[in-house]
Formats: C-alpha cells, sequence, structure tokens
C-alpha cells in the first residue's frame, strides 16, 4: 500500500483507519508498507504479512488478484435443494443448457479397513434415518489454504482450521453438513477401547455444552450424537465442545493436543425434529445460529450424506494430508424410496394451457436431472432424483392417487418454471363460468358482523392456537384438572409453547387483547368470528363450528368533551352486554328469544345467562370471576363477555319482515303491578300477560322491580306497562278494563301471581 493510501489500523479493535505517511526505518525513508490480512479487512490476522499465491507482476492492483463477484441469492423456502453450491449450479445449467460439472467424490484410501476401528449404533431409526463415517488418519492440523479461506469468507463463515473449513466448505458446495471428531478423544473417553458412535435421546436432565460454549438443556425429543461415555453433539444442529478439532499453539504443541486422527461423520436427520430442536432452544434464549441446521430442518435427503462424506474425506487427504482408512461405515437400514410417476402430455397442456411435445417435455425435466423415459407416444415415465424431496407427498397415509396428482403437478410446475413463465401467453377463459351460488355460511357470518360493527364494537382476529394450561386459567381455579383436556387437536411440530393445540373456545384470545389493550384504553367493547375445534367421540378429525365472541369492559359511553364525568356513564355491566346481544338477534330477525338462567366456571354466579332461541340453547353470555379476570391480568372492574354458535344465530335467517300497519285509532296506556316469589322469572310473568293479552295488546314494558317489607320476604314487585290498541275501531276503557282483568286473573292462575295494591 502506498503513500497516501487508507487502511485498516492493525493494532487496534475498533476497526478505526489510518492514512499512509512517510517514515524513516532504521535510517531509511519509507513511503509504503506491505500489508496482513486484517489492515485490508480481509481477516482477523495481524501475526504477519499476506502472502498470496499467485505469479501477479508487482504492482499489479489488488483486486485484479482477488477481486471476485459475490452473488447473494435469497432462497425461498420451496428451494431448499439450492442450499448449496451444486443446487444452484444445477439451476443454472438447465436454465442455460449447460453441462453440470460436479465435483469428485472420488476417494484413494491407503489406510487399513475402518471396520473394528468404530462401531455404530443407530437407536432412533425415524429421527436418524442414515450415518455413515469415515476414518482418515496422520492429518496436519494447520490453516486452510489461501483460496478456501477467502471463498470461506466471501460466503459470509470465518476460517478456523483446514479440517474444520473443509467441512463447512463441503457442506457450501454440496447442502450436505458434516461433523469432524477428533478420532484418539473418542478412543480416550472409550477407555482406550473402540470407540461406538451412538444416536439416542437424551436422558433424564442430561445438558451438552455445544462448540459455541452455552450449556444448552436437552429436550426429551432431541436427538444426540453420542459415545458410551457421553453426548458429543447435537445431531445435525451443532457439535460439543468435548471432541473437537485442535491445532496445537506454541506452547500446546509440547502436550500433543493437536488433533491427528480425524473421524469425519456424514448423517441425514428428520427436518421436523430438527425445526423442533431449534425452536425449543430458540425459545430458551439460547438460539443457534447454525448453517447445519439451516439445512436439515428443511430437508436434506439420506443419498447426500455419502456424497458428502466422500467428497470432504478426499480433501482432507490432499490438503491436510494423512491416510484415509478403506471403507465407510454406513448405517442405512431403509434406503428411501425412489419416486417415480408417469406424466401424460395432455396433463402438462390442461395444466399450463400450452401444447409442448413429449421431447421438449423429456428435455426439460432430463436437464433437472430426472430420469425420463418414454411410454408410448404420449406419456413420460419419470424418475424423481433423490435430491429432490419436494416432489409428490411424502406421508405414508395419503392415497396414492391423490399422491401421483400431487406428483404430476410438481413436475409440470418444473417444466413451467425451466420454459419460462413469461413465454406462457395471456389468454381469456373459454370455459363457461358457474353458476352463481350463495355461500349460506359466509352470508350469515357477514350478518352478525354487521350488527355488530353497526353496535359500536371492534372487530380483532387473534391465533386458533393455544395451550391446555391457558384455557384452564378461565376457571376459577386455573387448574387443568376444571378443564376439559381431552380432545384438544395437538401440533406436531408448535411454532412457540405458547401455541401448542388448536383452541376449544373463543374466550381465552379475546380476553388476552382485551388484557393487552387495557394498558392503553380503559374502555374496549369488541368481537371476533372464529372457529373452535371440539372432540367428537368416535371421530380422529374434530368439529370446527364458527363463534362469535363478544367482550366490553370500561365505561358506558366514550369519554367527549361534552359528557365527561357525566351522570349515567358508569362502568359497563351485564345488561350492556344483554342489550348487544338482543341488538345482535334483533338485526338476524330472530323470533322466539329469550334469556335463561345458568351457570358457568368462567362467569360471576348470578350474574350468568344463557340465550335461547325456541329451546335451543345458543351461548353464554355473563360477567368474568374476579378470579378469573385476576388470573389473565385484567383491570378490576367488570369484564362482559359472551360466546355464541353462529349456526345457532343463523340457522334460519330470512331476508323477509312481518310488517303491521299502523293504526289510526288511538291506544290505551296501563299500568299494573303484581306480586310474585323471587324464583319466578319475568321473563315468564310477560309471556304470562302476552298470552292473556290477545290481538289488542300491542306492547308489555317492564318499568319498576321492587323489594321490600311491604310485601313481604322472598317476594317481589314487579310493574309493568302496558299498551292495548285496535286496527278497526277507538278503544274505550272498559274494554282496556276488561282485558287487564283477564291478565290478572290468568298471572294468578298460571303463577300464583297476586295483584299489588
Amino acid at each position: 500500500a502506498r503513500e497516501n493510501a487508507e487502511v485498516i489500523d492493525g493494532h487496534k479493535e475498533d476497526g478505526s483507519r489510518l492514512v499512509i505517511k512517510p517514515r524513516n526505518l532504521r535510517g531509511i525513508e519509507n513511503k509504503s508498507m506491505v500489508c496482513s490480512g486484517k489492515e485490508l479487512g480481509l481477516s482477523d490476522d495481524h501475526d504477519g504479512i499476506l502472502l498470496l499465491e499467485t505469479d501477479a507482476a508487482p504492482g499489479t492492483p489488488l483486486q485484479d488478484v482477488m477481486g471476485d463477484v459475490v452473488l447473494d441469492i435469497e432462497l425461498t423456502p420451496n428451494m431448499a435443494r439450492n442450499f448449496s453450491m451444486v443446487g444452484i449450479a444445477r439451476e443454472i445449467a438447465a436454465l442455460t443448457g449447460q453441462n453440470l460439472r460436479l465435483p469428485s467424490t472420488e476417494v484413494t484410501a491407503t489406510a487399513p479397513s475402518i471396520q473394528g476401528q468404530v462401531a455404530l449404533d443407530i437407536r432412533e431409526r425415524d429421527l436418524n434415518p442414515r450415518f455413515t463415517l469415515a476414518l482418515i488418519k496422520g492429518v496436519r492440523v494447520g490453516p486452510s489454504p489461501e483460496w478456501m479461506q477467502r471463498r470461506l469468507r466471501l460466503a459470509g463463515m470465518r476460517p478456523i482450521n483446514n479440517i474444520v473449513d473443509i467441512t463447512n466448505y463441503v457442506m457450501l458446495e454440496t447442502g450436505q453438513p458434516l461433523h469432524a471428531f477428533d478420532y484418539d478423544v473418542l478412543v480416550e473417553r472409550a477407555g482406550g477401547k473402540m470407540p461406538t458412535i451412538i444416536t439416542r435421546l437424551p436422558e433424564k436432565g442430561e445438558t451438552l455444552t455445544t462448540l459455541d460454549e452455552v450449556v444448552r438443556k436437552l429436550d426429551d425429543f432431541t436427538i444426540l450424537v453420542a459415545d458410551t461415555a457421553g453426548a458429543l453433539s447435537l445431531g445435525g444442529i451443532m457439535g460439543g465442545a468435548e471432541s473437537e478439532i485442535n491445532d496445537a499453539s506454541a506452547e500446546d504443541a509440547l502436550r500433543d493436543v493437536s488433533t491427528t486422527n480425524v473421524l469425519l461423520e456424514a448423517a441425514s436427520w428428520n427436518f421436523i425434529n430438527m425445526r423442533q430442536t431449534l425452536q425449543a432452544q430458540r425459545e430458551r434464549g439460547k438460539e443457534i445460529g447454525s448453517e447445519a441446521g439451516a439445512r436439515f430442518s428443511r430437508g436434506v435427503h439420506p443419498a447426500q450424506a455419502e456424497v458428502g462424506l466422500r467428497r470432504a474425506i478426499d480433501l482432507m487427504r490432499m490438503i491436510a494430508g494423512g491416510n484415509i482408512a478403506e471403507g465407510i461405515l454406513d448405517d442405512y437400514p431403509h434406503p428411501a424410496q425412489v419416486v417415480v410417476v408417469d406424466l401424460p402430455v395432455k396433463e402438462v397442456e390442461r395444466i399450463l394451457g400450452i401444447a409442448l411435445s413429449q421431447g421438449e417435455i423429456a428435455d426439460i425435466l432430463a436437464s433437472l436431472e430426472f430420469g425420463v423415459e418414454k411410454i408410448g407416444a404420449d406419456a413420460l415415465r419419470v424418475t424423481v432424483p433423490d435430491h429432490r424431496l419436494d416432489i409428490g407427498l411424502t406421508a405414508g397415509d395419503m392415497n396414492e392417487d391423490i399422491g401421483a396428482t400431487v406428483a404430476q403437478a410438481d413436475l409440470i410446475e418444473e417444466i413451467a418454471r425451466i420454459y419460462g413463465y413469461d413465454r406462457i401467453p395471456v389468454t381469456l377463459i373459454a370455459d363457461e363460468l358457474p353458476p352463481q351460488r350463495a355461500n349460506v355460511a359466509l352470508v350469515g357470518e357477514e350478518r352478525v358482523r354487521d350488527a355488530l360493527v353497526r353496535a359500536g364494537l371492534q372487530e380483532i382476529i387473534t391465533y386458533r392456537l393455544t395451550t391446555p394450561d391457558h384455557e384452564a386459567l378461565l376457571t376459577p381455579t386455573g387448574s387443568r384438572s376444571d378443564w376439559p383436556e381431552e380432545g384438544y387437536v395437538t401440533l406436531a411440530n408448535p411454532i412457540s409453547q405458547d401455541k401448542t393445540v388448536m383452541r376449544h373456545t373463543l374466550m381465552g384470545s379475546m380476553l388476552d387483547v382485551l388484557a393487552a389493550n387495557a394498558r392503553w384504553s380503559d374502555r374496549q367493547a369488541l368481537f371476533e368470528i372464529g372457529h373452535v375445534y371440539l372432540p367428537v367421540q368416535g371421530q380422529k378429525l374434530p368439529d370446527e363450528p364458527a363463534h362469535v365472541c363478544i367482550a366490553l369492559t370500561g365505561p358506558r359511553h366514550p369519554n367527549t368533551w361534552q359528557d365527561v364525568g357525566a351522570v349515567g356513564n358508569g362502568l359497563m355491566d351485564f345488561y350492556d352486554l344483554k342489550g348487544i346481544v338482543e341488538q345482535l338477534t334483533g338485526a338476524l330477525r330472530l323470533a322466539d328469544v329469550t334469556f335463561g338462567t345458568c351457570e358457568h366456571s368462567t362467569f360471576f354466579p348470578g350474574r350468568t345467562a344463557c340465550l335461547m332461541i325456541g329451546d335451543t340453547q345458543a351461548g353464554t353470555l355473563g360477567e368474568l370471576h374476579p378470579l378469573v379476570r385476576e388470573a389473565l391480568g385484567l383491570p378490576d372492574q367488570p369484564v362482559l363477555v359472551a360466546e355464541l354458535p353462529i349456526a345457532a344465530l343463523t340457522g334460519n335467517l330470512t331476508d323477509l319482515d312481518i310488517i303491521t300497519p299502523i293504526s289510526n285509532y288511538p291506544a290505551i296506556y296501563q299500568d299494573i303491578a303484581v306480586v310474585v316469589g323471587e324464583s319466578v322469572a319475568a321473563a315468564d310473568v310477560e309471556a304470562a300477560i302476552w298470552g292473556a293479552g290477545g290481538g289488542l295488546l300491542r306492547e308489555v314494558t317492564l318499568f319498576d322491580l321492587y323489594r321490600g317489607e311491604q310485601i313481604g320476604a322472598g317476594n317481589k314487585s314487579l310493574a309493568y306497562a302496558l299498551t292495548f290498541q285496535a286496527e278497526n275501531k277507538t278503544l274505550r276503557d272498559k274494554d282496556a278494563d276488561a282485558l287487564r282483568a283477564k291478565i290478572v286473573r290468568a298471572l294468578e292462575a298460571k303463577i300464583g301471581a297476586k295483584l299489588r295494591a
């Protein structure tokens, strides 16, 4: 670097820069400096100058010697097969019509067989379908060649030593993660005997210190690579610190701690189990930034294990020296099934809308390394290569015909992708449009939604996932023993520990939102329409009815400059919620709607009601129990909640209204007060009044409730305003008196009521 060049200050750790100025060194003026990798920003090495393996003439700009083009490629989830240089090269070869050149996997073995030097014991074959091992002895652990270090750095990986770097290099190259063990450490752990590599689940309370020096608690589903002395690594994710590859420093060389014999592992793992393990560690605040885990969690075919192993072991021989033991220790008891799909040419045309010949289709698939065999003149038999885990269904219990149809669609997608989406012409639909049919269920939901919005409520949408423990908080004890736990649909691969099952009720998620919003707003009026998942006896799958949940809390009216602190703007109570439900049933034109008494563990005793539509219970509403409210972190004020099944509300929807003409004749108004027992419901009294009033009774309104000594203990007085009106004449007072007397007699006979003086 010449005078006035700006470089990184190699003597500082903060990345600050310095400008080279002339200076005297041993009496000689120097106007330039030979740089280390750190001063050039290429590495952290500042122990010496950077030595280049090149024939470039002095004075050649460094960018012409070391410069390169780095492609930053973002992969979508369905492109896991391209998580490697070979994968990307395979795509480019297919798109450009070039030939793919694969790295060599030939191995030159010169040492005795690996048999008898190490053993394998796979105990969880569903989680670890294949495990391969190779052994190389007499290696020299040290820095990797400059070209390998440079490529690793450009890929965002820090070079460590030649053995570890080769495993990372081959992973980036082929997509197969590998792990190198210090073989001598394994022999020492085995008491000087032949070591046995074991893949198993952890023992209770077992932990593992990984290469990032984090002590990790292990879940019971975490697959481990271990030996007879204990765990060695998190299978498919990260190695343990005890058996890592070491290169001796100057003072360590006297103690001979450098690795000389390497046992190399390449395996296959269950991708769902990998995701579970990574997620569990993340939720403990110990996230693993593992390149291997990123690949295995997306799926790596077991066939790739041997490819990566052979490539890496021969690179170690060439770069680190040593002798490769004859053979590979390979436990692969159930090789993955080869997927073969028959693809009719007409099906390709039907899906894509363009006519491709049998030969064109065969050439496209062959360019992606699919095996293609022509069946007559109108079909192809396609063999899926082992690196393509995304073609067809993998679930063993799926119908074969469905699996074949899905596989055909996957192949047609590949054909369209390589052919070019831009080459597929835009056409108008030629088929006849299907007849328009109403979606009755959706129409009903929209009617409910519109009615609640008009009532002043705001809609929310929440996750359908929860935990049994969280739903148990809807009981006063908060105990799962008081909450029906059976029948939950449990997720095999939950996105987090608080979303493991499908919910049985909307109330849990609704109240979570209410509690979160309470920190910012004292008044809330919310509703949600969503599905719950209820067990059905004798059936594997649950019933999935849609429910509507309504929640109210806070002041009855929003605060404005006109009515802040005004009388009547108290906290909402049960009757506000009941009014909302009545407004909803009225908007849906439901007949024979009543409210009955009932008990529910989530609600305050005596402040709970069941909505009845005819003889059918259509949900529950009430004030939240104080203990439930406290457990969910809600404010110390009434919280009103209703949960109603949509089907009960919309089962008999109609757009017809029964219209009664307005009478031209005046109405007569009379009051009536009756004394009934405390246990008699006001609804029963009102029903008896309507039954006796006949067609001239137009309106019944309860306007007073009284309890006191004048009517005796255990009694209550209910006062009603009655409206009488005829359509064809003017009623006289004696007509109204006669009807009133008839109502009194009916009340006495049916419910034992007495007219209050």
